[in-house]
């Protein structure tokens, strides 16, 4: 048998070869997928708890001015905590009934905290982050006290 075909037909060490071939090909967007859940459920628990407690305050809050610097207070601690881009984050408030002044005593404060998240490693050339961010959003809801501005 001429020596060729012998060297081609030998196996010996392409397991190794195989396996980390196979073994960067799949580990690499494993690794990237740990990384883009990890930085999306960051900034969805930052959101959620943005929400829950800004919306907590406002109900729980003795009047407007106070709702208002408590509800400031907390979504900027959140974002401080959570790390999120304070440019993102966007805030919008309503009550239920709608018509009345919110927030007012017996209504229900409804508060939605949405954001983006930019996938990790993406260039903000072109505005690609932008394309391939990811939208958040968390609505949380708080009845606000029988005794709004009493006190």
């Amino acid at each position: 048998m001429p020596r060729w075909r012998v060297w081609a037909n030998d196996e010996d060490g392409s397991a190794a070869v195989e396996f980390i071939t196979a073994g960067v090909i799949l580990l690499v967007p494993f690794i990237y997928l740990i990384i883009t859940l990890g930085a999306m459920q960051q900034s969805l628990l930052g959101v959620e708890a943005a929400a829950r407690h800004t919306a907590r305050v406002i109900g729980q809050a003795e009047d407007a001015p106070s709702a208002a610097t408590r509800g400031d207070a907390v979504i900027a601690s959140i974002i401080d905590e959570y790390q999120l881009e304070a440019e993102r984050v966007q805030i919008a408030m309503h009550c239920v009934p709608s018509g009345i002044e919110c927030p007012s005593t017996g209504a229900t404060v409804v508060v939605t905290v949405s954001t983006r998240v930019s996938l990790p490693f993406v260039p903000a050339v072109f505005g690609l982050d932008e394309a391939t961010s990811i939208p958040l959003e968390a609505v949380a809801a708080q009845k606000v006290s029988r005794l709004w501005g009493t006190q």
